[in-house]
């Protein structure tokens, strides 16, 4: 047997693979799959993108399917870095649980109103998956019941460490260990340090440990390191932009103020950027992030700590408008390009006083980064790339029983415009979103200001 049919999965998920065309599995999927439905604790160092959610849904869902749980308690738990990541797990646990009946995969996570989240556990779903501090938070409360917990999945690892989990991560396994010791604990991150190798040594029961070799992925990336004066990095960056016109570029900083100074010369200059960075609030850096991933704007400015746990596809470049102190950080930033096989390039700018770290990052990988002069590359404003699309905001969501196929009849049907037009639709519990290509923006907003939907007027905006 070849493909997915070698695991043997119950045929709810291969129903499900089939229906989103899933048919050959990852290298990651592959090392790892065979120990993870044997019921083994694994650690597994693999990097974003390597398909590690399909292969920890695959394992979670399989069990419960075929230990037919009367559902009274929470049968799995997924511990996640960031809402955004527990938002993009639970999605993608949900499509892949389709075939399922009475499957309920809930995201508990902060930033958002309690109250609701507790209302939603008076019908206890066979999967959480949420972030350490809220779900701390709710277990102390006595609202969420460990006892029937059959596997716990830590996803990212290593974010949760560095953005200060550790206590709360302790306090929630350590209360796990105390309801239940039949627990299968996977564990995945990024890169496999001591505090990683603690964790799985305290927590984890003879866990197998798999480590991939990223030569393959390395092989898809370009590296260089560009030498300008410290004040020049600004213009250089916007050089960069129109020189290599990327569809999708994510810029890295060091802090919160490098982020907004560069973020406000960008968009002076004319880029269509989003920000991200550690004071914004939730529902701006929701926005910035839907605008990215839906291509309404093609550069996003970020700290390291904002940016982690996004769940981003691939983007053609990545800048690091300081070098990183730290080589893990490093290659964190630089694998956000040159994934599934696509070729992506990762630009570094240094000064005089940032050779050193440089150099000793060369002499830590198996290929040097190098070094070029940044005084050839020109800014050249008519070539700047436009993103494809412009996001629209609309005041409704899943409460008032908004589906896609409803914004989608509205615009096509009522507004008599090409579905080509239309990119990216979400559905959020209030609000949702769609990319709309430009030349019919103004189309769209006059639809939603003079037509109902579903019998209801619905205010919409530009974001």
């Amino acid at each position: 047997m070849s493909g997915f049919n070698q695991y043997e999965l119950c045929s709810e998920l291969n129903a499900s693979l089939e229906d989103l065309k899933y048919s050959q599995p990852t290298s990651t999927q592959e090392a790892c799959l065979p120990d993870l439905l044997s019921g083994k604790d694994v650690a597994v160092e693999a990097k974003t993108g390597s398909g590690k959610t399909l292969a920890f849904g695959l394992t979670v869902l399989n069990k419960l399917v075929n230990e037919a749980e009367a559902g009274q308690h929470p049968h799995s738990l997924v511990l996640c870095p960031t809402r955004e990541l527990a938002e993009q797990v639970t999605y993608q646990l949900q499509l892949l649980a389709k075939r399922i009946p009475n499957t309920k995969i809930l995201p508990l996570y902060g930033g958002v109103a309690l109250a609701p989240q507790l209302s939603s556990l008076r019908h206890a779903p066979a999967v959480v998956v949420g972030t350490p501090g809220r779900i701390m938070d709710i277990i102390s409360q006595s609202r969420l019941d460990l006892s029937g917990v059959k596997t716990l999945v830590l996803d990212e690892a290593d974010r949760m460490l560095d953005m200060g989990f550790s206590d709360q991560m302790d306090w929630i396994l350590s209360a796990l260990s105390a309801k239940t010791k039949t627990v299968q604990t996977l564990l995945f991150s990024a890169t496999f340090g001591g505090n990683i190798k603690a964790l799985s040594q305290k927590y984890q029961r003879n866990a197998k440990v798999i480590v991939l070799d990223d030569a393959h992925t390395r092989a898809f990336i370009d590296q260089v390191a560009y030498k300008v004066m410290p004040d020049k990095r600004e213009y250089t960056v916007a050089a960069l932009l129109t020189e290599h016109q990327p569809s999708s570029a994510i810029v890295f900083c060091q802090t919160r103020i490098e982020v907004k100074n560069l973020a406000e010369q960008l968009a002076e200059d004319g880029f269509a950027i989003v920000q991200l960075q550690g004071e914004m609030e939730q529902f701006d850096r929701s926005n910035a992030i839907t605008l990215f991933k839906g291509d309404c704007a093609n550069v996003m400015i970020a700290t390291d700590v904002a940016a982690r746990g996004l769940d981003i596809a691939s983007v053609d470049l990545v800048i690091n408008y300081r070098i990183s102190d730290d080589l893990d950080i490093h290659t964190h930033r630089v694998g956000r390009t040159g994934r599934a096989g696509e070729k992506g390039l990762a630009v570094t700018l240094i000064d005089d006083t940032d050779e050193v770290k440089l150099v000793s990052f060369n002499s830590q990988l198996s290929e040097d980064i190098p070094i070029k002069s940044g005084q050839a590359l020109r800014f050249h404003s008519n070539r700047i790339k436009n993103p494809a699309y412009v996001g629209i905001q609309m005041d409704a969501g899943k409460k008032q029983k908004l589906s896609k196929g409803d914004i989608l009849g509205a615009i096509t049907k009522q507004g008599k415009i090409s579905a080509a037009d239309i990119g990216t639709i979400q559905i959020g519990a209030q609000k949702s979103f769609v990319a709309v290509k430009l030349r019919s923006v103004r189309r769209v907003l006059q639809i939603f200001r003079e037509e109902k939907v579903k019998g209801k007027r619905i205010r919409a905006r530009k974001l």
